[in-house]
């Protein structure tokens, strides 16, 4: 490792003369070390409207989002890995969170008297006094003489599962000390939930600006320090989600029942934290179950980060307060009516030196220690240039810490970190555009680290960096760049753009996938995004990954594989497809009855004239109608670009044979998911009536293909239909009153040709107009209704069984 470091320090800056040596032994070094990165740049940049503020001004949510702190609100970019487009650019959905339009105003009394007491500071003779007050944005932050605080100072996501759609919660803090819950349900547009700040300007002015009822009562306004004082106890410096944990929550009936919670601490300016508890989903002011204020006793704390391990089953919890003078420790925080949780007794000091290097940013790792055989915990915290780690485990001989520095990375203060939570990876980024990659090696007492350089000017040229952030399976950085100096020169304006490069080969990425601990795809979007990636550019599936994959799906059950499998197959159709040379949006003009050889996609052929709703409406699950061409459509047009060579054939067999791969595939799913439905409705119906899912037409529906033998359905259906007696509970067209048969698994068609599209969590046809879609529209689903039974709205509450993607 030190040789690597050496060598790449030596590339740095080295002679002429000893360039050539230098690259050999760098060159040898990283064999030896078994990694070297090469880092590559992913299109497409993303230009933000303004510039970039606060600290650690990026971030990457579990969910796929990376939230952007500029001077006018919180860009937030996310990253879809769409099935249905050919394009091989990242796919990049773009929404915002605006800033509030009025400065906040921190609650330190009644109106009136904060106005005179302003007055009287502005004024004061004595200029320590009125300076002080003048230029002290927390009294001023509309600015009077000073320009306005516009813009954020920090943004943190909350762990996947906490919104009302089971996602992530935005946390935002305005520059000027507003703190407010933000989450995204209907795609487009952000909702504020709560304002955290006015919430907790009332509670300390109910209990009088007083943390317990011991404390002495407070000073008068009028008293300069109590004025600050009072300002300083609900100034926030920074907020960080706790994991989601479990409490019991008591019915009216004395029943018991879990309920998720997730903890948001706040640091402030004073050292004081509140904890802040909500039970999920997080819908509002009445989610809060309670706020607590702990004492850190740390003077001008700077940033935060929550210390959670697990031993023996036991949770411990607590939280990592670093200083701008430089120490760091862990505060224990008692969790009342959390289950299994522990916490320390007293503060644990991880270094206490007054060294004034400030603690830019703090990121907690658990990691598995493979020498002493347990958790450990891994923290990490940037001080001005340096790397401050320090190693934590629990033994018999009670807590061990481990800790030290990492110089020599950067010439320049980091300002940027961020850890792959997977594999304990930690990045760090200098303003000059050089970020080091830091990989954890245990030794058999601690660890050291290994650490390479990744030049971003080799990838994007001459920048700037001001913020880096990894993707949450560690696929791709994202980086906020501007335009670094050309010929010595200082670029005239800036432009603030988000780059990514990639930190993983495709092979690195597929492996991943296939040894998957989450199975899960929506959750491992940017892992999913690399393969698509290499398949649109070589136009087909790596053999090694095809029979990997088939071997995954014949030794384990896990219907995970077979999405996997449906993944790969949608994105080596999509590669296949000829790209339209026509606009897409167009609208294609009704009388174009003969089809334009090179365009595919426009007018439509006699054939498909005459039964074009009902192909419409079959295929809108396969592709977004909305998109102008419809999937299927495309593969049909491309059938018909006669070319005399007769090159067309070998073309149009494989896309019709990926075509049927597909069908298969799906098919595969539908069933496994249709038991899975049937054994819920054999579990939970315990007399013969009708629970809104068509059982009758799903147990037909699965016997009637004589290809089709699965003893479990068989078993399980022979079962359903002996408690059904000869009832069948028919569905019905709401139109028109006629019986709704079950034919197809995506739509159902009355006598009458009235087409419903189906729920494909229940299978019930969706008769009304509102209905919820799949993130990637592969699929819909009805809303659950008030009459529905816990478990059909559990059932409902299920991601797509197609691509994984959550339902909105």
């Amino acid at each position: 490792g030190n040789m690597a470091a050496a060598a790449a320090a030596g590339r740095e800056e080295s002679p002429l003369g000893l360039e050539a040596v230098v690259e050999e032994a760098a060159a040898a070094a990283a064999a030896s070390a078994g990694f070297r990165l090469t880092a590559v740049r992913r299109e497409p940049a993303v230009r933000l409207q303004h510039g970039a503020s606060g600290l650690e001004p990026l971030a990457w949510s579990e969910d796929h989002r990376v939230s952007v702190s500029t001077a006018r609100s919180i860009a937030v970019l996310e990253q879809l890995s769409d099935v249905h487009s050919g394009g091989q650019d990242m796919v990049i959905h773009r929404t915002a969170v605006p800033a509030p339009a009025a400065a906040c105003m921190l609650k330190v009394g009644p109106k009136k008297e904060v106005a005179e007491c302003k007055e009287k500071f502005a004024s004061s003779v004595d200029p320590t006094v009125s300076q002080t007050f003048m230029l002290d944005r927390v009294f001023n932050p509309e600015g009077k003489s000073l320009p306005p605080m516009r813009g954020f100072k920090y943004s943190s996501w909350s762990p996947l599962g906490c919104d009302a759609n089971g996602r992530c919660l935005l946390a935002a803090l305005t520059m000027d000390n507003r703190l407010s819950i933000h989450a995204n349900l209907n795609r487009l547009q952000w909702v504020q939930l709560v304002d955290l700040t006015e919430l907790y300007g009332e509670r300390l002015l109910e209990a009088g600006y007083r943390l317990c009822k011991a404390d002495a009562p407070c000073g008068e306004l009028g008293d300069f320090p109590e004025f600050q004082r009072r300002h300083s106890m609900q100034a926030p410096v920074r907020m960080e989600w706790s994991g989601i944990c479990t409490t019991q929550q008591v019915k009216h009936n004395n029943e018991c029942r879990d309920v998720g919670s997730v903890l948001l601490a706040v640091l402030f300016e004073n050292g004081n934290i509140a904890v802040w508890q909500f039970q999920l989903p997080f819908l509002g002011k009445e989610s809060i179950t309670s706020c607590n204020t702990i004492e850190s006793g740390i003077s001008s704390p700077s940033v935060l980060s929550w210390w959670e391990y697990e031993h023996n089953n036991r949770k411990m919890s607590g939280l990592i307060v670093g200083s701008a003078y430089g120490p760091v420790k862990i505060i224990p925080v008692n969790l009342k009516a959390v289950k299994g949780y522990f916490t320390l007794r007293q503060p644990v000091v991880l270094w206490q030196e007054m060294d004034q290097l400030p603690v830019h940013s703090i990121k907690c790792i658990p990691l598995y220690h493979p020498y002493q055989k347990c958790s450990c915990s891994l923290v990490v915290a940037a001080r001005g240039p340096y790397v401050f780690w320090c190693l934590l485990l629990i033994s018999k001989a009670g807590l061990n810490v481990h800790n030290s520095h990492v110089t020599g990375l950067h010439s320049l203060p980091i300002v940027s970190m961020t850890a792959d939570k997977q594999n304990g990876t930690v990045y760090t980024c200098s303003s000059d555009g050089k970020v080091r990659q830091l990989i954890p090696i245990f030794t058999d007492v601690a660890l050291k680290f290994e650490h390479q350089l990744i030049k971003l000017s080799e990838v994007f040229g001459c920048v700037r960096t001001h913020g880096i952030a990894v993707s949450p399976c560690g696929a791709y950085l994202a980086v906020i760049t501007t335009e670094g100096m050309a010929n010595g020169l200082h670029p005239v304006n800036k432009n603030y753009q988000v780059q990514f490069v990639t930190l993983k080969t495709f092979e690195e990425a597929a492996a991943q996938l296939l040894e998957s601990s989450v199975q899960n795809l929506f959750r491992q979007v940017d892992l999913t995004d690399l393969v698509r990636w290499k398949i649109l550019k070589d136009k087909h599936i790596p053999q090694f990954l095809q029979e990997a994959l088939d071997k995954k799906i014949e030794s384990c059950g896990s219907t995970y594989f077979w999405r996997f499998k449906l993944f790969l197959l949608r994105i080596l159709y999509q590669s296949m497809q000829k790209a339209p040379s026509e606009v897409t949006w167009r609208p294609s003009h009704e009388d174009a009855k003969i089809l334009i050889s090179d365009s595919p996609g426009m007018g439509s052929t006699e054939d498909d004239q005459e039964e074009g709703t009902s192909k419409q409406a079959s295929k809108q699950s396969l592709g977004d109608t909305g998109k102008g061409v419809d999937i299927d459509d495309t593969a049909e047009d491309s059938l018909h670009q006669s070319s005399d060579s007769g090159g067309r054939e070998p073309m149009v067999e494989k896309l019709l044979e990926i075509q049927a791969q597909i069908e298969a595939v799906e098919m595969h799913l539908t069933r496994e998911h249709m038991k899975r439905v049937l054994g819920e409705v054999y579990l939970h119906t315990w007399i013969t009536e009708n629970t809104s899912i068509p059982t009758r037409g799903v147990c037909d529906f699965l016997m009637s293909d004589d290809g089709y033998d699965d003893r479990t359905a068989r078993v399980l259906i022979g079962h359903i239909l002996k408690k059904m007696n000869k009832q069948t509970f028919p569905e019905h067209c709401s139109l028109c009153k006629e019986i709704l048969p079950f034919t197809d698994r995506k739509q159902a068609v009355c006598s009458n040709g009235h087409i419903w599209l189906r729920c494909f969590l229940t299978y019930q046809s969706c008769q009304s107009l509102v209905y919820r879609r799949c993130l990637l529209h592969d699929s819909i689903a009805r809303h659950p209704t008030p009459e529905d039974p816990e478990w059909i709205k559990r059932l409902l509450q299920g991601p797509c069984t197609f691509c994984d993607s959550p339902v909105f």
